[in-house]
C-alpha cells in the first residue's frame, strides 16, 4: 500500500528547507523514536533508520531526510511541542512535532482542573497549534453542562466539546481535526480516555486500564508516543499520561491564554507595576469591581515565575553542555596533534 507525501502531512513548508545538494535524500516522517533506532512512514512503507543525532533530539512527527539506512537531517518542525523534562534536571523533552492540533484532554469529574488546562492552552499557544478541549465521560457526570462552560469561559476563541469516547458517532465529531493529513496530538492526564478516544478514531484496539474511583486517577495505557493514520486519512499522536508538565520558553502562549491581564497591565499607571498595592494598578481596579477573580491574576504569576524559573536553568545547562563539548573536542584536537609528531 502507498500514500503520498501530502497525505502524510508534508508541505511546501517542508520542500523549501531541502538543500540541492539533498536532492538524492528522501523524506519520511517519524513514527516511533527508540533508544537508537527511529521508526518512519515513507510513501513506500514503514523504515528503520539510523538517527544521526541523539534520538533524544527526535520527536514523532519530525520530518527527516534519508538515504534509506540513516536518517541525514532532521528538518525544523512546524508546531514543535515541548516541555521541561520532568524532575530536578534541567533540559527541555520534545513532546511531538508538526501538530495542527493539540486535543487536551480532560474527564467531567475530580481531574477537571482549570489550571492545568491553562497550562496546557499555553503550550499549545507557544507551539503554534489549535487548541482544542475534549471533556471526556460526560455520560458520567450528574451535570457534564458545567465542566463545558468552565472550559470555555477561559476563551472565547476556543473549541470546547464534550464527548463520550465509548460513543463511535460521538468520537465522530473529532474527524475535521485529523483528516486530510490533519494531525492531531492528545494531551492528558492517565485515564481519561485517550486510548479510548484513539480506538475509535483510528480503528485499533488497544488495551484500555481502570479508573480509580476515590480521585479519577488512571494507570498509563500508553506507554510511548507514537505517530498513527486516523480512519479519516489524518495522523494521531498518542502520548502517555502526563503527571507533571513544567512550561518552559512560553512565554508568549503564557502572555496569550492570559491576554485579558497582559491588555489590563498594559494600562497600569506605572510600567514597571507589580500590580500589588501601587496607585493606578489596572488589574487591581478590576478585581476590587469585580470583573477579574484573584486566583486568576495568581495563576498568571505562577505560570510566568515557573515559566522564567524553567528557562533559565535550561539556558544555563545548555551553556555548560556546549563549553564542556568544546573542551572535550580541545582536548581530542591536542592529542591528535601530539600523536602526530
Amino acid at each position: 500500500m502507498t500514500i503520498s507525501l501530502s497525505a502524510l502531512g508534508w508541505s511546501e513548508t517542508f520542500a523549501e528547507q531541502v538543500q540541492p545538494d539533498e536532492a538524492e535524500l528522501a523524506p519520511a516522517r517519524v513514527a516511533e523514536v527508540h533508544r537508537d533506532r527511529l521508526s518512519v512512514l515513507t510513501p513506500d512503507g514503514t523504515l528503520r533508520l539510523i538517527p544521526t543525532e541523539p534520538a533524544g533530539d527526535y520527536a514523532v512527527g519530525d520530518w527527516v531526510l534519508h538515504d534509506g539506512v540513516h536518517a541525514q537531517r532532521r528538518l525544523e518542525a512546524q508546531g514543535n511541542l515541548s516541555r521541561k523534562a520532568a524532575g530536578h534536571v534541567a533540559y527541555s523533552q520534545r513532546i511531538a512535532a508538526n501538530v495542527d492540533t493539540l486535543g487536551i484532554v480532560s474527564s467531567c469529574n475530580a481531574d477537571f482542573n482549570i489550571p492545568r488546562l491553562e497550562r496546557y492552552l499555553a503550550l499549545a499557544a507557544s507551539a503554534g497549534c489549535l487548541p482544542l478541549v475534549i471533556l471526556t465521560k460526560p455520560d458520567l457526570a450528574e451535570d457534564p453542562q458545567t465542566y463545558l462552560q468552565q472550559a470555555q469561559a477561559l476563551s472565547p476563541d476556543l473549541t470546547a466539546l464534550a464527548i463520550n469516547a465509548k460513543d463511535t458517532e460521538d468520537v465522530a465529531r473529532l474527524h475535521p481535526w485529523c483528516n486530510g493529513g490533519q494531525t492531531l496530538a492528545l494531551l492528558g492526564s492517565s485515564g481519561v480516555g485517550k486510548t479510548t478516544l484513539r480506538n475509535k478514531l483510528t480503528g485499533e484496539s488497544a488495551a484500555t486500564q481502570s479508573v480509580r474511583s476515590d480521585d479519577a486517577k488512571g494507570r498509563h495505557t500508553t506507554t510511548s508516543r507514537s505517530l498513527v493514520p486516523t480512519l479519516t486519512g489524518g495522523w494521531l499522536i498518542d502520548t502517555p499520561g502526563m503527571r507533571e508538565l513544567q512550561l518552559a520558553d512560553t512565554s508568549d502562549g503564557i502572555d496569550e491564554v492570559f491576554d485579558d491581564l497582559v491588555s489590563l497591565a498594559s494600562t497600569c499607571k506605572f510600567r514597571d507595576c507589580a500590580h500589588e498595592s501601587e496607585p493606578g494598578c489596572a488589574i487591581q481596579k478590576a478585581i476590587k469591581g469585580g470583573s477579574l477573580e484573584p486566583d486568576r491574576l495568581e495563576r498568571w504569576r505562577k505560570l510566568q515565575r515557573e515559566d522564567a524559573q524553567n528557562s533559565a536553568s535550561i539556558a544555563r545547562q545548555r551553556a555548560r553542555d556546549k563549553q564542556f563539548t568544546k573542551m572535550v573536542k580541545g582536548t581530542m584536537k591536542a592529542k591528535k596533534h601530539r600523536s602526530g609528531r
